[in-house]
Order: C-alpha cells, then structure tokens, then sequence
C-alpha cells in the first residue's frame, strides 16, 4: 500500500470504494466541484467588466433598439474562470488519457505544432489580405500541398475543404463536373455496407441515388458484387482504405480496375490514411479522390476551437476540376488562381469563401516537418502495431470481430463473448467510465453486432496500452463472473451518472428556460 508519511492512502486502488448510494450534500465529488449551468448562476445584476456609458443617442437604429433583456448572466472573473474550469474536469480529454475512439482517430496534439499556429503572421492572418502581404503564408501552403501530393501519389490537391466529409463533397463535386464535361451525367454511386455514413448521405446530397456494395465474411469489400452493380449509369464508388472494419481491401487494385473498366471514378474516402502514410500512396492504387483528415493523419486538433481541414487530393482525370482557389508560382512571387476562367476554366466552383484553415495548415506542416519521411512512416507502423498489441491482448477474453490475420490502426470486436452475461456493449462501455477511460466506439461498424471499436493511435505507449488493456480484462472477467450490478448502474463515479440518451436525443432542450421568480434583469434605460 502506498502511504502519506501520516497514513494516509494515496492511491485510489488503496481506497475502499465510494459506496454507490452515497451523495455528498454540496453535489460535489471530492475535489470534482458540482456545477450548475452558467444560466442559473446568480448573476443577472452585474458585470465582470467595466464599460464606459454610451455616448449618443441610438435614434437612427429605428426599431432594432433592444427593449428587452439580452438574457446573458453576468459573471465576475474569477466567476467565470472556475465555471470553465469546473466544466473541463467534467470531460475526457486526450491530455488526461488514452481515447480510443475507433475511427475518430484521437491522438496527442504535439505542442510544437500550437506552438507554430500562434506565430505572428499566421494567427492573425485575415483572409483577404493583400498577397503581397502573406507571401510566407502562401509558401506554407505550397510547400503543404507539394508533400500531400508526394505522400499520395497524386497531381493536384484542392487545400479549401474544412472537414472529411466536405471532402467527400468536393471530389464528388468534382467527379460529377467530369462526367458532365464528357456529356455522360451518370447519377449512381455504389458504396460499401460498412463505409462511413458520411459516404452515402454525400453521394446523395450531390443528387446521386445510392447503390449498397455487399461484405465478404473476412470484412472486405465483395467483388463479385461489385462487379454485378457496375454499369454505364455509375459514377464513382466510394470505398475506404483501410476500411471502417480496420482491415486493408486486399483487392484494392482490382476495385479500381473493374470502376474504370465501367467508366466510373474511384472515390476513397482517406479517413484511415494514417494507417498507411509513408508506406502506402493512393495513387498507385488507381485512386481518382480522397480527402485527407488533417486531424487523423497529420495531428491537428480535432474539430475543437474552429474548422478543421480536409484536403482532397485528384488524379490527372480530376485534376482539372478541382474547385478554386489553389497557389501557382507566378512572376511577382506566389499567387491564388481564383476565379474559374482560363487555366481554371473548368473548376466546378468553390467550397467556401476563402482560402481554408490556416491554423490546421500550419499544424500539419509542423507534423510532416518534424517528423520527416521516415518518421510518417513509423507513425503508420506504430498505429498498426498498436492496435494489433491491443487485438492480441484482449483477443483472450473479447471476441475479434474478425480474427483472421492481422488489423490495420484499429481493432475491432463483437459481442458474442458476452452472451448469457446480461451485460450489453453498452453496459461495458459505461463501466469503463468508472475506471478513468472514455469508451470506444460503439455500435459502428453496423455491419458488426454490438461493434467496439478501438483506435489506440501511434501516441500511445506500451505502458498506457497495458493499463488501458488491463482494465478491459478485468471488466471482461467481471461481466462473465456475474457482476452484473457493477454494469447495470454505471457510471457511479463519474460527475453524472448514467443518462437517458434515447430522450435526450428524441426530445432535446436545447435552450434554457429560467425557472418560475428567476429571471433576467431588466435593461438599465427601463
């Protein structure tokens, strides 16, 4: 047992554990602080800031002066700091510990990286600068594009997308302009049962119908039927590699020949290209698009604190559709082609109104940069070992969905060992809460009863894997000894205990409404 020098247990393991019907009077847990939303705090009669009286008069705003109150509490500094605090312990958090989110991809966010970001010149970049005033920037992205193309394999890269599936978007956007531009406007793309939902409801966003792409036993993409659904209507396929069952598509190369044989652009959805970066390029496979996860491969912040990026890389075929703007070399330095006229005559338009993230851009160059090609290499090795450590350590009391052969960056597993149990997927998920790690992905893949999905990332070491590994074992032979108490109720230790999330999500409250004599403060001019 550990001991403080006066006899004091300092380990939680040398702790009896909290008895689960106890509550504490203030709602607090230890030194986790119970918080109320920051809408019923007591504050609606003051000011954390002092702000000059307004001079003038606000006549010409004509019927737009507020008459009635904003309906914002007012918190003092130290107020409003503890809030914040009090609600960042309440949240997993990659600093805190391992995420195994399968398919999401959560790693460390190396602090160099933020450290680049918030250079002058960068985070204070505005995007309709002068180009003669962000030369610097525009050579960070040319620089970017040029590796992106050379990871890939491919000629061209639109840079402007800002997430995996406005990604997806853009290269089917650009797929149809094509199809169009040969006066062959094909309107069906045949996608795989497990692909990412993003996939399908993309495809029909662009006003494609949806064609399902059957699985193989071993978690693959069916060929033969795939080869019965290709015909002179379809598009594209839309096919992930490494797939979402964490498996590489063995016949990868044979996809792509039977999709051009049809006619049709190969569109891969570059989700898990962290699995294969610097060892593998999509290019070489016959791919025609994929958009790439800045946040999944190159290590920028995960959707948290604005856009994030999703470049999309083009074949030749593609390339001359790709959307504006993108930076060419020119006499007076680096430019943006931005209108669709001459050399982008044929782009299909924009994807937004300017240039893209700079912040994601600048990270993931500090990533390539300080890693180097063989360091993305090993990103890609570690990733795929890791996952595999984690397939092979659990594979003892967890059942592999797919237990031939090795995995890709993520392991996946099923619920059949826990049959006769009466603990669900579920139920071992919350229970997980309770020893300090978010679970994984649940319930996804659905081609995959009672899927969990784990993606432990390159970052994690040996020793973290083993605790992470550890606990699971131990939650396993729990659930298969009886404790089926320990599940049913789960989470007991965490701020909130165990939700209806079928109500939540059929009937949300998604604003606040102030309880019956708590109310706003009047405007100061009534």
């Amino acid at each position: 047992m550990t001991m403080q020098t006066v006899g004091r247990p300092t380990r939680p393991e040398d702790v009896q554990p909290l008895d689960a019907g106890f509550t504490s009077l203030t709602g607090g847990r230890g030194l986790l602080q119970d918080e109320a939303l920051i809408f019923e705090r007591d504050g609606w009669g003051k000011t954390g800031v002092d702000l000059p009286p307004v001079e003038g008069s606000a006549d010409d705003l004509g019927d737009l002066v507020r008459t009635r109150p904003i309906g914002l509490p007012g918190l003092s500094e130290p107020e409003a700091m503890r809030h914040y605090v009090r609600l960042s312990q309440k949240n997993h958090a990659i600093d805190l510990a391992l995420y195994p989110l399968g398919s999401c991809t959560m790693k460390h966010n190396p602090r160099l990286n933020e450290k680049m970001a918030r250079l002058a010149g960068f985070a204070d970049l505005h995007p309709m600068a002068p180009l003669a005033t962000i030369q610097g920037a525009l050579t960070l992205m040319d620089r970017l594009s040029h590796w992106l193309k050379t990871l890939t394999g491919m000629p061209a890269v639109a840079l402007s997308p800002k997430a995996g599936a406005h990604g997806e978007l853009c290269g089917l956007l650009a797929i149809r302009a094509a199809h169009e531009a040969k006066g062959d406007p094909r309107r069906r793309v045949l996608v795989p049962t497990s692909a990412h939902g993003t996939n399908p409801a993309t495809a029909a966003f662009v006003g494609y119908s949806v064609t399902e792409i059957a699985q193989t036993d071993d978690g693959r993409v069916d060929l033969a039927d795939l080869a019965a659904k290709l015909g002179p209507d379809v598009a594209a396929i839309m096919v992930t590699n490494p797939n979402t069952c964490g498996l590489f598509e063995r016949d990868i190369i044979e996809i792509a020949r039977l999709t051009h044989e049809a006619g049709a652009y190969f569109y891969c959805d570059g989700a898990n290209f962290n699995a294969i970066v610097g060892r593998v390029r999509p290019g070489d496979l016959g791919v025609d698009a994929m958009h790439i996860n800045l946040h999944k491969t190159f290590s920028t912040p995960h959707g948290g604190g604005g856009p994030g990026a999703g470049p999309v890389v083009l074949s030749e075929a593609l390339a001359p559709f790709a959307p504006a703007p993108w930076v060419v070399h020119g006499p007076d330095g680096l430019t943006l082609v931005e209108e669709t006229v001459e050399e982008a005559a044929q782009a299909f338009g924009r994807m937004s109104a300017f240039h893209g993230q700079m912040g994601m851009f600048v990270r993931a160059y500090a990533y390539m940069r300080s890693h180097g090609a063989d360091g993305l290499r090993q990103v890609a090795e570690d990733a795929v070992l890791n996952a595999n450590y984690i397939k092979a350590r659990l594979s003892g009391v967890m059942t592999p969905a797919f237990p031939e052969g090795p995995c890709m960056h993520e392991a996946l597993f099923d619920d059949s060992w826990l049959e006769g149990t009466g603990v669900t997927t579920l139920d071992f998920a919350k229970a997980m809460i309770d020893e300090g790690f978010h679970p994984m992905t649940m319930y996804f893949p659905l081609v995959v009863h009672g899927a969990m999905l784990i993606e432990p990332t390159e970052t994690e070491s040996k020793q973290e894997l083993d605790r992470f590994c550890d606990a699971l074992i131990a939650l396993a032979e729990a659930a298969k000894a009886g404790d089926v108490d320990r599940f049913k109720g789960a989470p007991y230790l965490a701020p909130m205990r165990r939700l209806d999330e079928t109500l939540a999500a059929r009937k949300p409250r998604l604003t606040w409404k102030p309880e019956p004599g708590v109310a706003p403060a009047p405007l100061a001019a009534e």
